[in-house]
């Protein structure tokens, strides 16, 4: 029978499983409100390697070793990787997974990468494609402040509309079956489309990504003809500040008031009076590592029972951002409940 509903999203028959998952994350992340529900908190943000980059290609290496443990699963279990990162040819995921041998289909939604895999591993064992897969993404500040802006020797100030990238990684093992203990089932998605209101400023992200936001979480609502009642959160993953208020005023233009709804990672992984973020947090770490180690164990509890879970992605690189262009957004939206 067709799943597929509406004209951008898809209903499942049988829910696919997150069987479990893995946070690792810096110091800073260590430091803020969810700190103590991270599996693991590296002592630097080096994590004993050379480089930034090989820093975060060890916090997707120790988010999958640990996922894969905690599920009590072994690499030749999987049937798929769905991974990727913020780096030039996803190099993060390329040196940090390599070592499982496990076949790996990239992906780049930029920090909208966690809903995306998310969305296209439940699809492949929904399909009947894979029996079990892992979702993984990762950022970091560091790494991310070279690519995309200013190498942190630059010393550059921040506009109080900048985010701050997360350093962390997550893993979700998915399966078809709820094992043992499944932390949460994914029943629905809806996939975004690029929008582009022209925004040129890349030290506002919010705002930049707000629009596919309020695009994609719009066209949920319509292909499911839903409210924002129908969820106890409404979750974006890092429009920060400004583009959670950029978000809510688009969408009460469109009839739809998210206000007592919605929740941003951005805003919950660090704690704005004490550690000097600005707008929040971003980066594709973020909504991932603020999903495993707070979104889902609020699911198990039964503090909430379905949640719209939708990370939001900048799709910018240093040369459209050189050559003037705008910066686009993208976001995913991936229904979770209790299992």
């Amino acid at each position: 029978m067709n799943q597929k509903l509406g004209r951008a999203s898809i209903r499942l028959e049988q829910p696919v499983y997150i069987l479990n998952s893995a946070s690792v994350v810096g110091t800073k992340e260590g430091e803020g409100p969810l700190g103590l529900l991270f599996d693991r908190v590296g002592q630097d943000d080096m994590f004993g390697c050379r480089t930034w980059e090989e820093a975060e290609s060890t916090l997707q290496k120790e988010a999958v070793g640990l996922a894969l443990e905690k599920a009590g699963l072994r690499p030749e279990d999987i049937s798929f990787f769905f991974a990727g990162d913020l780096l030039g040819q996803s190099m993060a995921t390329s040196f940090g997974i390599s070592a499982y041998q496990v076949p790996l289909l990239g992906v780049y939604g930029a920090c909208s990468t966690c809903g995306e895999s998310l969305a296209l591993g439940a699809m492949s064992i929904a399909g009947g494609f894979a029996d079990k897969a892992v979702c993984v993404t990762s950022s970091h500040f560091a790494s991310a402040e070279k690519e995309f802006r200013f190498p942190l020797d630059y010393g550059n100030q921040r506009p109080l509309s900048a985010t701050w990238t997360v350093t962390g990684s997550a893993a979700f093992v998915l399966g078809g079956e709820k094992g043992r203990k499944a932390r949460a089932r994914i029943s629905a998605m809806t996939i975004g489309k690029v929008v582009d209101f022209g925004l040129k400023d890349s030290m506002n992200m919010g705002a930049c990504m707000a629009p596919a936001a309020a695009s994609t979480l719009e066209q949920h609502f319509v292909d499911f003809a839903g409210q924002p009642d129908d969820y106890d959160k409404i979750i974006t993953g890092d429009l920060g500040k400004v583009g959670q208020r950029v978000l809510i005023d688009l969408l009460r233009k469109k009839g739809y008031d998210i206000s007592e709804q919605h929740m941003d990672c951005g805003i919950e992984v660090f704690d704005a009076a004490s550690q000097d973020t600005h707008a929040g947090g971003s980066g594709c770490g973020c909504s991932a590592v603020t999903l495993s180690a707070y979104i889902l164990k609020q699911l198990e509890e039964g503090n909430w029972k379905k949640v719209l879970f939708m990370p939001t992605g900048a799709l910018l690189s240093k040369t459209s951002f050189n050559e003037g262009m705008s910066v686009p957004g993208i976001a995913h939206g991936v229904v979770i409940e209790t299992v």
